[in-house]
């Protein structure tokens, strides 16, 4: 079976807008990866636009996205939080969170201009945002006898590997990180060199 070892989200905060029959919508899609900076980023919005109606938002975390939620925030159920997930969704995006901010202009929109007008911020909000395709990794400590120090090398040289936190000593130390989708050819390079040892630390 193969593992999707990719994910999109944004590079960078961006903002959208959409206006109707009054009402303001501004959209802003921050790049996230914990859900205590979703809490932190809806303290601020709230804060700076502590005169908005609504701050209806949804998120979605993790390279599987395995964390979501969307909020309505007084707005009829399905209408605003929904329509926000849809566009990260449709996007396929990940470590998103996207914030709605409505302005009242004075005349209701009803269930299908609320939807439309919070799915349309959003997409202006993706839109204007540059999007990044990262890769998952897993990683590892690796630790080995100094004379197996080449063979070791080898191997990080070979298949382009990210290392760090290195000592060098009797016994050796390092982190090391690749692509999910070559972890069985690198870690059977690896146990194929004597008395080393793998210990997995964490994935993302």
């Amino acid at each position: 079976m193969l593992f999707q070892d990719t994910y999109k989200t944004i590079k960078t905060s961006s903002k959208g807008l959409y206006k109707e029959k009054g009402s303001r919508f501004i959209a802003c899609a921050e790049p996230v990866t914990a859900p205590e900076q979703v809490k932190k980023l809806l303290e601020v919005y709230r804060k700076d636009f502590h005169d908005a109606r609504h701050h209806c938002y949804a998120y979605v975390l993790g390279y599987d996205k395995s964390s979501w939620r969307s909020n309505d925030d007084g707005e009829p159920s399905g209408t605003a939080g929904k329509p926000i997930l849809g566009q990260i969704n449709s996007n396929d995006l990940t470590n998103i969170l996207i914030v709605v901010i409505r302005y009242f202009g004075g005349t209701l929109l009803g269930v299908s201009g609320l939807i439309n007008a919070y799915r349309s911020a959003a997409a202006d909000a993706v839109n204007n945002a540059e999007i990044i395709e990262c890769v998952v990794r897993d990683y590892y400590r690796v630790k080995f006898p100094y004379n197996s120090m080449n063979e070791v090398m080898k191997i990080i040289k070979d298949e382009r590997l990210v290392h760090s936190e290195q000592s060098f000593e009797l016994e050796c130390s390092m982190k090391i990180g690749f692509r999910i989708s070559i972890k069985e050819n690198i870690l059977s390079r690896f146990q194929s060199i004597q008395d080393i040892r793998l210990d997995f630390i964490e994935r993302h």
